[in-house]
């Protein structure tokens, strides 16, 4: 061995001492998964000395990984490869991913690796590309915003919580997109999704009801208290099915922490790619069609089928595990995604709803009465009394066929195209989801009641152009 060799030996065997050192305490198998993590967050909010002198903070999730090596193979599992004298990373390569870098400087080490496999079928280390932007200078480091610190939770089966939440994306054609998303919190699977140009109950319910209609209905949904949380509307979905619904506290993110990073892997490895109003270099989009159909490409073809780092498993095997769930019967569906209002008949056997007015039947004048309807339809309404169905409202006067919140989205025209290093990454997706459609999983088939066939990426049956 030469000496050069020894040196780099030598160095390896420092690192995976410090290594060893730094996670000993914490990596003891008597300690809880709360006592654990509570060293763990400390080490990560402290300064440490490493292995060449220099002083480097160690983030939550190395401390983790390097943990779980630990326990897989010893201390041998911490100690690094020695560097080899030549570079392993073809010149070729190493500009392709220099220029990706530079086209989208929002692309994180980690994204430009996977570009770089999704072309070339290889790619060099996620290390390796960081060592290089940093010496280059292509990276600008950000400083971390404080932040509190909370226990750690997880549901104890599949189907048992959901948390939703609402992600503002790209524009497309200068309109704003907004991503609703809902997260089985035991699995990390995303049970349901949907691009909009809203952000508001048409748009959460385009990605709850195909959810409920195909994953089955969840014991809980946590959600925080954005205005197409707290309507009415989602009240009475969840009620008619079962769920409680769970609205967190302002201020206070407790649960959230999942759901918060599935948006983050979102904006890192979906929205980067897509081009922006700002000049941004990605893929246009044409319209949401497109939008959402790449989504479930990159849902269904990538995050699902990668080793999640916390569950040590694929998010839609964890899921599976705990099949089959029921799923409620499309008239129950129907019924729980319409909307209602109450109004007082008058005497002449009237009702008004925005601006509308109907007649109903003569023994309900004076009684105060509910009022369900499709908000894309106000042609058509049921009449209930105290609960009890009391026929339907015969339009007598239409101002308005649909509710004032029910606005159809317009899909925007495609701008021209900008130039690229001509790799398209969410096209490379796309492909691989369709070469993989002939095998897909059938969720609806693993329920113990029948449903009907669901667009899981469509408009929801009572709606029109949502």
């Amino acid at each position: 061995m030469s000496n050069d060799d020894e040196v780099r030996t030598e160095r390896a065997r420092r690192i995976g001492l410090f290594r060893y050192m730094l996670i000993r305490e914490a990596a003891d198998p008597s300690l809880t998964r709360r006592q654990r993590g509570a060293l763990v967050r400390k080490l990560a909010q402290q300064e440490h000395i490493d292995a060449d002198g220099r002083p480097v903070r160690i983030t939550r999730w190395t401390l983790d990984r390097w943990i779980l090596e630990w326990r897989q193979g010893g201390f041998d599992a911490l100690v690094p490869s020695p560097r080899q004298s030549q570079p392993r990373t073809p010149p070729e390569v190493v500009e392709l991913a220099m220029a990706l870098k530079k086209e989208n400087p929002d692309r994180t080490a980690a994204q430009v690796r996977r570009i770089l496999r999704a072309q070339l079928g290889w790619a060099p280390d996620e290390r390796t590309l960081q060592r290089m932007f940093h010496r280059t200078g292509l990276v600008a480091l950000k400083a971390a915003k404080p932040a509190g610190t909370f226990g750690r939770f997880e549901a104890d089966r599949p189907n048992e919580l959901w948390v939703g939440d609402a992600l503002h994306g790209p524009r497309i054609d200068g309109r704003k997109t907004y991503l609703f998303a809902f997260l089985d919190d035991h699995s990390r699977a995303v049970v349901g999704h949907r691009w909009g140009f809203a952000e508001d109950t048409v748009r959460l319910a385009a990605a709850l009801r195909p959810a409920l209609a195909a994953r089955g209905v969840p014991q809980y949904i946590y959600v925080d208290n954005g205005s197409a949380f707290v309507d009415s509307w989602l009240l009475r979905a969840c009620a008619k099915l079962g769920i409680k619904l769970v609205h967190s506290a302002p201020g206070r993110p407790e649960g959230r922490g999942k759901i918060e990073r599935f948006f983050r892997t979102v904006n890192g490895e979906f929205t980067v790619e897509i081009a922006s109003d700002q000049g941004e270099v990605g893929r246009e989009i044409k319209d949401l069609a497109e939008m959402n159909r790449l989504f479930t490409a990159w849902v269904e073809n990538i995050y699902h089928r990668r080793v999640h780092s916390e569950t040590r498993q694929e998010p839609l095997q964890r899921w599976m595990a705990g099949a089959p769930f029921p799923v409620p019967r499309p008239a129950d569906l129907a019924e729980a995604f319409r909307w209602s209002e109450h109004r007082r008949v008058a005497k002449t056997a009237t009702v008004s709803l925005h601006g509308n007015r109907y007649q109903v039947e003569p023994e309900l004048v004076g009684h105060k009465v509910e009022l369900v309807f499709d908000p894309f339809d106000l042609t058509f309404l049921r009449v209930r009394l105290d609960g009890r169905e009391a026929g339907t409202a015969i339009p007598f006067q239409i101002e308005r066929h649909s509710h004032p919140k029910a606005r159809p989205e317009v899909p925007a025209d495609a701008g021209e195209p900008k130039t690229t290093t001509g790799i398209d990454y969410l096209h490379l997706v796309d492909q691989a989801h369709s070469n993989h459609l002939g095998t897909k999983i059938n969720y609806v088939a693993f329920a113990e009641s029948p449903a009907e066939p669901v667009d899981l990426t469509g408009t929801p049956a009572d709606t029109d152009g949502s």
